[in-house]
């Protein structure tokens, strides 16, 4: 009898030293065992990700995986957890999550049903819509004063696909040229070799605040998409480590801490060159911090 409460003791004692690696599955294993979390990051996504004077990757999207990865360290008692960061691009970032290199993709990414397809995204962070950028000068007022000219947008996005197929959609005629980052693209517009860049509207307010000569550009106020819900990635089918993710992302917006999060990125001067680029919070995403969602329709956010 002396020798049961022992053996009940033992027993308990091993599963409360051993849950995680009892029950870790998937990217928390994968996590766990590396002792890393490795956090896909861009290099020019303002304010989402990019690089600061330092060359340290920073910004809104940022922040918030920082969240995350807080809620990572907690889930598996691993308040020492390494960050890795890993610099990925429009054409690289699907891949890069999907064999396993990157475990969250924290930039500027759409979240739509056909990504879904290949990966996952967490609770949306910010609503956007395709819009072009031109020089004032070229007098493009609507869609159908792009015909027969050359625009850009940068390769691997849902942008040049949406303009590829609205081109042939209404026989427009464009020359579609793809960039490899979205400074490439709107400097084709800057030089002339363009007549305009497609891209999200925030990463084109962004990119005019930042010119030479900002009151020289204009943003199309004709959409090429719906609202368009941004999301960071994670790999597909990974259902403990997508509810560590959410229920991280969740608890920012519930508690309140995503509006300081927002301001400090949207509503402040942000570095490294002081830039206040004015975006208030869209009555659409404060509807997802009040109900958040991952949905990849953008019917849901109408």
């Amino acid at each position: 009898m002396k020798r049961f409460p022992m053996l009940m003791l033992a027993v308990i004692a091993a599963i409360g030293c051993s849950p995680a690696s009892a029950q870790v599955t998937g990217t928390l294993k994968k996590i766990q065992d590396s002792g890393a979390i490795t956090i896909g990051h861009r290099d020019a996504s303002i304010p989402f990700s990019y690089y600061d004077d330092r060359q340290q990757p920073i910004g809104y999207a940022m922040d918030l995986c920082m969240r995350i990865v807080d809620a990572v360290k907690s889930e598996l008692k691993m308040p020492k957890l390494e960050v890795k960061y890993q610099l990925v691009t429009s054409a690289n970032r699907i891949p890069l999550i999907a064999n396993g290199t990157v475990d969250l993709e924290c930039g500027s990414t759409t979240n739509n049903l056909e990504r879904q397809k290949q990966v996952s995204f967490t609770i949306t962070h910010f609503l956007t819509a395709n819009r072009w950028v031109t020089k004032k000068a070229s007098n493009i007022k609507s869609l159908e004063d792009l015909k027969g000219k050359t625009i850009v947008s940068t390769s691997g996005t849902t942008n040049i696909k949406q303009a590829t197929e609205i081109n042939a959609a209404k026989n427009l005629g464009m020359n579609i040229i793809p960039a490899n980052g979205h400074p490439e693209a709107f400097q084709m517009v800057e030089t002339g070799r363009a007549v305009a860049f497609v891209m999200d509207d925030i990463l084109l307010y962004t990119l005019v605040a930042q010119a030479r000569t900002p009151g020289d550009y204009t943003i199309s106020s004709d959409a090429m998409s719906l609202p368009e819900p941004y999301g960071i990635m994670l790999r597909k089918d990974d259902p403990a480590f997508k509810k560590v993710v959410d229920n991280a992302m969740t608890q920012t917006y519930k508690s309140g801490a995503i509006n300081a999060i927002y301001e400090k990125w949207f509503l402040k001067p942000v570095p490294p060159k002081g830039i206040n680029y004015n975006v208030p919070m869209a009555p659409a995403f404060k509807k997802v911090t009040t109900n958040p969602t991952d949905s990849g329709d953008p019917a849901a956010y109408q």
